[in-house]
């Protein structure tokens, strides 16, 4: 090819390029007043399905196997961040930064399945988050060379035992949500009629004690993160102890969950920067499965067996019933919603 016609043909494509970029750049970004924040397909099916979550946007920096936002003509989208700590927090950032969306007043709704503490709740609960605690961010020994004072092999970094508080040197072990957005998202959805199945009803009733062998209901107690899916009732007891230490015994341990510090680390870092506002973010999970065995059964068998429970499907449709009472609020009163969260 001629040199001349090289440069020609050259100098259009960059052209059409620019062209390309300027029109896409001209386009004024979207502005969801509700984001919603699942973690894997079948947690966001339910709200793509009932919300008409039909426009897709793609956004570069999300995870391969969700690489697209979805909303509907009512400002509510829903990114699908990929599970465990690592895609959680990489797929929130990258949305956070896109400028394809404009997210300064649009609130954030993290929704999810978990474990539940039997002493807090069921299979089914859900549960509005106030504080969410880093489970993963201690120090390990094996149980077994651990002192036999020691519960189990973990102590908080830099400490002497596992009753002492750790000084917070990572600033995402515990982060303390809005209380005025999770009580109005509590109110919202207090008397919601939650669901169970056969299955989970059945395996409720094991447990001696309540709310364990109750049926489900909204609830408010906080969520611990990490990426070791545990399972057993000495780690779980330690679940409950390390809540209270980073929270100065004001945190109340109830459901567990791989994302949530990591997406709250992210927008934290954009809410720094303008992009998004900390303060409209609320986390409500649902309990799938028992973090603990009930007496007599195998610590064993809670985990391996953990899907016998049947606590899947109901924890799934529990967080629509639960989460879209809040949704349906900010859409139909944004008015009220659009400058904070409105008073009770």
């Amino acid at each position: 090819m001629h040199v001349m016609t090289r440069l020609s043909l050259s100098a259009g494509l960059a052209c059409s390029a620019l062209l390309s970029f300027s029109a896409w750049a001209a386009e004024p970004p979207i502005t969801p007043k509700v984001m919603l924040i699942s973690m894997f397909a079948p947690e966001a099916q339910t709200w793509i399905d009932r919300l008409d979550l039909k426009q897709e946007i793609r956004i570069p920096g999300l995870s391969a196997e969700y690489p697209s936002i979805r909303c509907n003509t009512q400002q509510v989208c829903l990114m699908v961040t990929g599970m465990g700590q690592t895609n959680a927090a990489a797929s929130t950032l990258a949305l956070a930064v896109s400028p394809k969306f404009d997210l300064r007043k649009s609130y954030f709704l993290i929704a999810g399945i978990a474990g539940i503490n039997p002493h807090h709740g069921t299979i089914g609960t859900a549960a509005w988050a106030h504080y969410l605690v880093e489970f993963g961010t201690q120090w390990e020994l094996d149980s077994r060379d651990a002192p036999t004072a020691w519960p189990t092999g973990y102590i908080g970094i830099n400490t002497k035992g596992p009753n002492e508080k750790p000084p917070l040197d990572y600033k995402t072990e515990v982060f303390e949500l809005n209380p005025k957005l999770q009580a109005k998202a509590f109110a919202l959805s207090a008397n919601v009629a939650l669901s169970e199945s056969k299955e989970s009803a059945a395996w409720r009733v094991k447990y001696p004690y309540a709310p364990a062998n109750q049926p489900p209901v909204v609830t408010q107690c906080d969520t611990l993160a990490g990426n070791t899916w545990f399972s057993g009732t000495r780690l779980s007891k330690r679940a409950e102890v390390w809540t209270r230490l980073l929270t100065d015994n004001k945190g109340v341990y109830c459901t567990t969950q791989q994302e949530d510090n990591s997406t709250y680390e992210a927008l934290l870092r954009a809410s720094r920067e303008g992009l998004v506002d900390i303060r409209r973010l609320a986390v409500v999970r649902a309990g799938s499965d028992f973090d603990r065995p009930y007496p007599g059964y195998s610590e064993v068998d809670n985990l391996l067996k953990y899907a016998d429970q049947g606590g899947f499907v109901p924890a799934l449709e529990n967080l629509f019933r639960t989460g879209n009472p809040l949704v349906q609020d900010i859409l139909k009163n944004w008015s009220a919603w659009e400058n904070g969260v409105p008073e009770a």
